[in-house]
């Protein structure tokens, strides 16, 4: 029997009424497993008002009311990461290690909104005129909305939600309709920490429920996190709208390997970050720029690696990659290997005739690698989102940087180095808004914020961090001046205070 997964409206589920479905696959059998609701503007609108019903009571609350909350989720969230995992397996295909670790940094972002009283600590100047102080503070939006995407199901909506409620606001969830069942999970368990009905809500759907958060005169904000040109409209939408936005778009990662590098370490670092999770990950390494002549031996290293990494069910422990999201995804995907000889690239590994024992009907793909790939390849130019690692050669250190620096795209990049002078003008010279050295995904801890440059976001702040606790609040500047009870009055003064 085909599962339905529902919204989650003011505390409860809530079935779809739009007569609209979508289907959910398990991408390593090819089966339609779930049906997931698409709803309309009226339910859309409907998820809108509980959380702006609840937001009268949750935007006042305590911070110790909040932070209750958010210690209790902690706990079910730590209780429940494998439940959560197999859900994720079971609709996005990746491994269950992998899905553990996307549980693990959602996590990360729980613990930082538990703490978040002291990041909305205030400021305050005594005596700026006699008897004169001024305060900062910093308030609370409202009800803000999520847009996530199907790569990351657990963990992406952790980067928005914590923060966001425990600043006071409420939240209006729509996650991706390809895997939902990971969102409705951690609604529920919210739920049973005792969040307030209507703080967190969960509609599913399609464009037309995202055109109707980012034109809902009472959602103030919206995060978002997926590709650059959708990135690119729901910036333009909201903000056309009058709303605060933060609009984390696609990525084109570098790796840069000097010649001094450890190839070992750098191979097998190259491996896992352009093949975990079978590069369906924003931050994956899909550009590797070898310089001088290591390049031969760095792309031998890496094609030894890749060779041994077992495709297979998600669920299987000994498999440590899996499928793609979808039989479309996988075939976009493969478009790129069988089309990149024509374009000067070298197929050193063609991972597009991969299939699985038992999982015929599975969105299978192998491991594929190019070397030697021109900069003008299609394989270079886009976002792939799949297994398949790019390797470009230059000559040089400023070569490969001006490589880097010229792509539209400005996520994470990696250098791989002995040398700590290369590595500290490669920090501070390449134009990317996260950079690892010696570390290929160089994804920031909780309490730091991620986010790239040029297009990959769009928006003033990045996500999660001090910056995410800031973009779901807005400051408030309060002057004050009380009479000494020991002047008596003597008359108004209208005039601009003295700073004297």
């Amino acid at each position: 029997m085909t599962k339905i997964v529902n919204h989650w409206i003011g505390g409860k589920t809530v079935e779809g009424a739009s007569g609209n479905h979508g289907p959910v696959t398990n991408p390593a059998t090819g089966e339609v497993t779930t049906k997931v609701p698409f709803a309309s503007v009226e339910e859309v609108d409907a998820a809108v008002a509980a959380a702006k019903e609840a937001y009268l009571s949750w935007g006042q609350s305590s911070l110790a009311a909040r932070t209750a909350v958010l210690f209790k989720f902690r706990a079910l969230l730590d209780a429940h990461r494998d439940e959560i995992a197999e859900l994720i397996t079971a609709e996005h295909g990746k491994v269950h290690s992998d899905a553990l670790g996307e549980v693990a940094r959602g996590l990360e972002v729980v613990d930082l909104a538990c703490g978040i009283a002291v990041q909305l600590k205030g400021e305050l100047s005594t005596q700026v005129a006699t008897r004169v102080d001024v305060s900062s503070i910093r308030q609370p939006l409202g009800v803000v909305a999520g847009i996530t995407p199907f790569n990351f199901p657990a963990m992406v909506p952790m980067w928005m939600f914590p923060l966001a409620i425990a600043c006071g606001n409420t939240f209006v969830l729509k996650p991706s309709e390809k895997d939902p069942s990971a969102a409705v999970r951690l609604a529920e368990l919210l739920s049973e920490a005792g969040l307030p009905d209507g703080v967190f809500n969960v509609v599913h759907g399609d464009k037309v429920a995202v055109d109707r958060l980012l034109a809902h005169p009472d959602v103030k904000a919206v995060s978002f996190v997926g590709s650059t040109p959708i990135a690119r409209y729901i910036h333009t939408t909201a903000s056309a709208n009058g709303k605060r936005v933060q609009a984390l778009g696609g990525a084109k990662n570098h790796m840069l390997v000097l010649p001094d590098a450890d190839l070992d370490a750098a191979a097998d670092a190259a491996v896992s970050a352009a093949y975990g999770s079978a590069g369906e990950r924003c931050m994956a390494i899909s550009a590797v720029v070898a310089v001088g002549a290591i390049g031969d031996t760095l792309v031998e290293k890496i094609r030894e690696r890749a060779e041994k990494i077992k495709i297979g069910p998600g669920n299987d422990p000994t498999s440590e990659m899996g499928p793609l999201i979808t039989a479309a995804h996988r075939d976009k995907v493969a478009s790129y290997v069988t089309g990149a000889a024509a374009e000067g690239a070298e197929v050193v590994l063609d991972g597009t005739g991969h299939t699985v024992d038992g999982h015929e009907n599975g969105h299978w793909i192998g491991i594929s690698l190019l070397d030697r790939v021109p900069t003008s390849a299609a394989a270079y130019q886009d976002e792939i989102f799949g297994p398949v690692l790019c390797v470009l050669r230059t000559e040089t250190y400023e070569e490969a940087l001006d490589l880097i620096n010229a792509s539209p795209y400005g996520n994470g990049t990696a250098i791989f180095t002995r040398d700590g002078g290369a590595a500290r003008r490669f920090q501070m010279e390449v134009e990317a808004g996260m950079v690892g050295v010696n570390v290929p995904i160089p994804v920031p801890v909780g309490y730091h914020s991620f986010g790239g440059w040029k297009d990959s976001l769009f928006g003033d702040h990045h996500i999660y961090g001090n910056d995410g606790t800031h973009f779901y609040t807005r400051g408030k500047v309060v002057t004050t001046r009380w009479p000494d009870p020991a002047d008596a009055p003597t008359g108004v003064d209208l005039g601009f205070p003295r700073n004297h």
